[in-house]
C-alpha cells in the first residue's frame, strides 16, 4: 500500500509540474502576442483548455489520495495545498485568455507601444519565472524558494505602477487614444493578477511545509 501511495504522490508532483509548464507556456505566448504575434492567439486558448483539463485530473488524483490513503499530518497538508494551488493555476490560464481577448481588438500605436511594451514584457517574464519557481518549490518542498516567489511579487507590482503612470501620461498627451490606453492598462492589470495568483501558490507551498500560511494581501 505504501508503494502505491508513494507512486500516487510522485504522479501528483509530475502532474503539478506539467500544469505549471502549461501556465508558463501560456504566459510566454501572451508575451509573443503582445509583441504582435497574432498567430499564437489560438495557441493561448488551446493552452487554457489544457490547463482546465489538467486541473480536473489533479483534483481527481488528490481526492483519490485523500479517500483511499487517508493521509495525515504533512502528507495531508501537501495534498490539500495541491488542491488550492491548481485553483490559482487555473485562474492564471483564465487571465492569459482574458489578455488574449483584449489583444485581438487592441490597436497598436507607434509610440504608445514602444513606451509601454518594455514593462509589459518584463512583467510577463517575471510572472513566468514565479510560476516555475513556485511549482518547483512545492515539488522539492523548498521553503526558501517559496519565499523568493512571494518577494518577487513586489517586482511585478512595481512594473504595474510604472505602466499605469505611463498610460496616465499618454492619455493626457493623446486623449483620442484613451480607449487603447485603457485596454493596455487592463492587460497590465491581468499580468499583475497573475503575479498575485502565483504568490498564492507560493503561500500554499509554505503551508504544505510548515502548517502555517502567511497572511495574503490577495
Amino acid at each position: 500500500m505504501r508503494n502505491q501511495y508513494e507512486e500516487q504522490l510522485r504522479q501528483l508532483n509530475e502532474s503539478l509540474t506539467e500544469m505549471g509548464d502549461l501556465c508558463e507556456a501560456a504566459i510566454g505566448k501572451v508575451n509573443e502576442a503582445l509583441k504582435g504575434g497574432q498567430k499564437v492567439i489560438g495557441e493561448i486558448y488551446d493552452l487554457e483548455t489544457s490547463i482546465d483539463t489538467k486541473e480536473r485530473e489533479i483534483e481527481s488524483l488528490c481526492l483519490k489520495l485523500i479517500l483511499q490513503q487517508q493521509p495525515v499530518a504533512r502528507d495531508l497538508r501537501q495534498i490539500s495545498s495541491a488542491l488550492k494551488m491548481i485553483s490559482d493555476m487555473e485562474r492564471i490560464g483564465d487571465q492569459c485568455s482574458d489578455i488574449t481577448d483584449i489583444i485581438k481588438f487592441l490597436e497598436k500605436h507607434g509610440e504608445m507601444e514602444l513606451e509601454t511594451h518594455v514593462h509589459m514584457e518584463a512583467m510577463a517574464n517575471a510572472a513566468r519565472a514565479m510560476v516555475t519557481k513556485a511549482v518547483s518549490a512545492y515539488v522539492n518542498q523548498d521553503l526558501d524558494m517559496a519565499r523568493e516567489v512571494m518577494a518577487s511579487d513586489d517586482t511585478v507590482d512595481g512594473l504595474f505602477d510604472e505602466i499605469k503612470n505611463e498610460l496616465i501620461g499618454l492619455i493626457a498627451q493623446h486623449p483620442d487614444e484613451g480607449e487603447a490606453c485603457l485596454d493596455l492598462l487592463m492587460v497590465a492589470k491581468y499580468l499583475e493578477r497573475i503575479g498575485d495568483h502565483t504568490t498564492n501558490i507560493a503561500e500554499w507551498v509554505e503551508f504544505s511545509i510548515t502548517g502555517v500560511r502567511p497572511e495574503s494581501n490577495d
